[in-house]
């Protein structure tokens, strides 16, 4: 080949493509090709990642930066894919950790618990809970199925465990719980005994 029309390879590029040819060789003598790391997308296992806009909450190093105190419920007031859209909408400045949907009890992971999500209308209360919107509405209990009310306990739960938070009512409260909020949810409706016992069992 012709080095003066730069079809030759230079000696750092052939040092380049030998290293990377080398590589999965090397890792497979080592027996450490899957011991490569994952980079993790959720914080609980049985979530599926859909990302809130960046404009939506404020990236942060929680637990160091600030304690995890509180999981704060919430009913929606739209529905599952309606939420979706409103958190990924960078306009809208609003969004929670974790959105439980109502047929199923899946639950969608938009911001990573480090991180404080806009939800509770309280900085203080943002900083220091997790944020779980179910879908539904306050005056239609007919949202708010067994599979609903079991995924999400299941998911308080892990939260709990995971921050030392006590498994109670003091800890465990609703978005009209919040000093401030101007919001009602989750409403009468919500089965607070029935919720909480599901959490203890979890």
């Amino acid at each position: 080949m012709d080095r003066a029309n730069g079809s030759f390879p230079s000696r750092r590029r052939l040092l380049q493509l030998g290293a990377l040819a080398a590589a999965p060789t090397a890792l497979l003598a080592t027996g450490r090709a899957d011991a490569l790391p994952l980079l993790a997308t959720v914080d609980y296992p049985k979530a599926e990642s859909v990302p809130a806009s960046k404009s939506n909450y404020t990236e942060s190093g929680r637990p160091l930066s600030y304690p995890v105190e509180f999981v704060i419920v919430h009913v929606t007031q739209v529905d599952y894919a309606t939420t979706l859209d409103i958190f990924r909408n960078p306009a809208k400045e609003v969004s929670a950790h974790y959105v439980v949907r109502s047929s199923d009890g899946h639950i969608a992971q938009m911001v990573r618990e480090k991180n404080v999500a806009w939800h509770a209308g309280n900085w203080d209360y943002n900083t220091r809970s997790i944020g779980i919107e179910h879908e539904g509405w306050v005056d239609k209990p007919e949202y708010f199925t067994a599979a609903m009310y079991r995924e999400s306990a299941a998911l308080t739960a892990s939260i709990c465990t995971r921050y030392g938070i006590p498994k109670t009512r003091e800890r465990i409260i609703g978005h009209a719980e919040v000093p401030g909020a101007d919001h009602t949810d989750p409403g009468p409706n919500w089965d607070w005994d029935r919720y909480m016992r599901l959490v203890a069992a979890a």
